[in-house]
């Protein structure tokens, strides 16, 4: 049984996400929202399309001369980076275009050396979500020609990348050639963001090819970057991966660090590993206890916690959207609102912002078009919604079009109190920065997208790729077929596909029925069955309420396990605990639109550990609990 989750939630959440829409900010009524919507697809257009016609198939435009340059491996990079943006914003044609060209032309026998990070997120994830789109009737995006290419690229890419993680600690290198391995003057200092943001991508893969040796990989380099950290549980910023020793000492939330936090809670929700959940209460509690100083936070040494940098990094703005989704939601718009300042004081968020003097750090003045605080902004408006961060989105869209904007898609800031251009493009400007402004916005006017309306809860990457909490990827632990549960077993596996018999009739918590009929106690089949066996019944694997993404304050043995999983479900109780005596329930029809309710935290079913144990204590006693009715 996998643990209980506990979310934090306070009541302004819940009456937040039911506030009508008519005044959706100061100023921007839901005809303007859906003006502001349409000018973010007009936004990705005129970059996507800069980028096919003068810098396709190379990597990444260069948006002031109209060109294009090969930055990362030489095969397509924006283009696959934005697979998925194309279908969440209902492309058929072009997404359908772009998996077809890429299926055909896209190959890593090449004898390039490529960034094991960025080859991840950007290349593997892109891949993998297009795949999970394109090969799946429920998203509304299958396409018929679609014969598992874009998967059978990942699967290869994965393993060329494999060599990487042969270090005595696990922890892997920096760079990998994709045709000869690591080379043997390759450095052996990586960051902790590098070898601890690959388990979404790589955990994925081995559940769609039934290849275990990629989640493990990735999730050895974890436990070796956890094993290493200092008595107050904070980790530095660079580390040796041969001897285990940091060679940067700094722990923080930023540059080098950032997406460790962010992959331990994911892996956790996409997964159901309760390892990672562990490892994030741990980290997030030493975080919030030594490196936040309301609202800001700090760099410190990771053995003493004496500061070393008062600085805001830009990569730090992905924080309160972490915070969003593990439930505490209080210094995440104050947070949020610090960052925000900074962005409206230049117009864009600086690299660097020296928390002492406050003004811009030297060295550190660019914006090169990051997403990390769109991304918080998208989270908080759907937890809270909050008219203020439509104001907020407003004025970063304004920003970037009166600013970054150039003939052929949109630049770098190359010194946010100048604004003088820089003329490069990241990939991840598509990937992220203009779908979180999209989600936005689409959001306010009643979403219509495959992340809000889908058939599945998704996870976004680091690189903000969408990964579906399918059973196959999500239940693959499970030790029987419940309803709508996933189950791995090769008998049952015809034409490539897993063959789950069930009668739901016969489903109860107490007995087992095993395909031959044998009946069994739950006890016995715990420690009889495995992971690939096929029984039906009582599952030992996940809980009904994580099933269903749904928070419990403690298990209850006698949930109906039978109970439909349809996505046809109309109506949702829902019971908000925001303290030990207050408790509210509120019934939502979906078909009004409030349905968004039930995503107030959608994917923030993990337990947020207060600095003080007698608080973590009193927040065991808080979560959320719903209920779904047929229809």
């Amino acid at each position: 049984m996998r643990g209980i989750l506990l979310v934090k939630v306070g009541c302004l959440i819940l009456f937040s996400a039911l506030s009508p829409t008519n005044s959706l900010a100061d100023g921007v009524t839901p005809s303007e929202a859906k003006q502001l919507r349409d000018e973010v697809r007009e936004m990705f257009y005129h970059a996507f399309e800069g980028y096919m016609q003068h810098a396709f198939p190379l990597d990444e435009l260069r948006p002031l001369t109209c060109k294009g340059e090969d930055t990362l491996g030489g095969y397509a990079l924006t283009l696959i980076d934005a697979l998925d943006t194309l279908a969440l914003l209902g492309d058929r044609e072009g997404f359908g275009a772009a998996v077809e060209w890429v299926g055909k032309n896209v190959r890593f026998d090449i004898d390039k050396t490529v960034s094991l990070f960025e080859t991840t997120i950007r290349i593997l994830g892109g891949l993998l979500s297009a795949h999970l789109i394109a090969s799946d009737y429920a998203t509304g995006m299958k396409l018929p020609s679609y014969d598992d290419e874009l998967l059978h690229l990942a699967e290869d890419l994965a393993q060329r990348l494999l060599p990487a993680f042969d270090t005595p600690t696990g922890i892997p290198y920096g760079s990998v050639n994709l045709m000869h391995g690591v080379d043997e003057n390759e450095s052996k200092i990586t960051s902790t963001a590098g070898g601890g943001t690959l388990t979404l991508e790589f955990g994925v893969l081995s559940r769609l090819t039934n290849n275990p040796i990629f989640e493990e990989v990735t999730k050895n380099a974890v436990r070796g970057i956890w094993a290493r950290r200092s008595n107050i549980n904070l980790v530095g910023a660079h580390i040796n991966i041969f001897t285990g020793e940091w060679t940067q000492k700094d722990a923080g939330i930023g540059t080098s660090i950032d997406s460790f936090y962010e992959y331990l809670l994911k892996a956790y929700l996409l997964f159901g590993d309760e390892e990672y959940l562990f490892m994030f209460r741990e980290a997030y509690k030493a975080a919030m206890h030594y490196l936040h100083t309301d609202p800001w936070y700090v760099e410190v040494n990771m053995y003493s916690a004496v500061t070393v940098w008062p600085l805001f990094n830009s990569l730090q703005a992905f924080w309160p959207g972490l915070q969003v989704l593990a439930g505490d939601i209080d210094p995440a718009v104050r947070t949020h609102a610090a960052f925000f300042s900074v962005w409206k004081k230049y117009g864009f968020t600086p690299e660097g912002f020296n928390l002492a003097t406050f003004n811009v750090q030297h060295g550190q003045r660019s914006y090169p078009l990051r997403p990390e605080l769109i991304e918080s902004t998208y989270w908080l408006f759907k937890a809270t919604r909050d008219p203020r961060y439509l104001d907020a989105g407003r004025d970063m869209l304004a920003s970037l079009q009166y600013g970054a904007r150039c003939p052929c898609g949109y630049c770098h800031i190359a010194d946010v109190e100048s604004h003088k251009q820089d003329d490069h493009m990241e990939s991840f400007f598509l990937a992220e920065t203009v779908k979180y402004l999209w989600l936005l916005f689409d959001l306010a006017v009643g979403p219509d997208n495959l992340v809000e309306n889908g058939p599945y809860k998704y996870i976004f990457s680091t690189e903000g790729h969408v990964l579906p909490a399918t059973p196959e990827i999500s239940l693959v632990s499970d030790h029987c077929s419940y309803l709508g549960a996933f189950c791995k077993s090769d008998r049952w596996k015809k034409d490539g596909h897993t063959k789950i018999l069930f009668d739901h009739h016969e489903t109860n918590d107490s007995q087992l029925h095993a395909d031959r009929g044998a009946s069994i106690s739950s006890q016995k089949a715990r420690d009889t069955f495995t992971a690939s066996s096929f029984i039906k019944g009582f599952c030992p694997g996940l809980t009904h309420g994580q099933k269903f993404g749904i928070s419990y304050v403690e298990e209850k043995h006698e949930t109906n396990e039978h109970e439909s999983t349809s996505p046809q479900s109309q109506k949702h109780s829902i019971i908000l605990i925001s303290n030990p005596t207050t408790i509210h329930s509120i019934n939502a029809d979906e078909s009004d639109g409030s349905n968004n309710i039930e995503e107030t935290n959608e994917e923030s079913r993990a337990l947020v550990p207060n600095t003080d144990e007698k608080d973590a204590e009193a927040l065991s006693q808080e979560g959320i609990q719903q209920d779904k009715d047929s229809s």
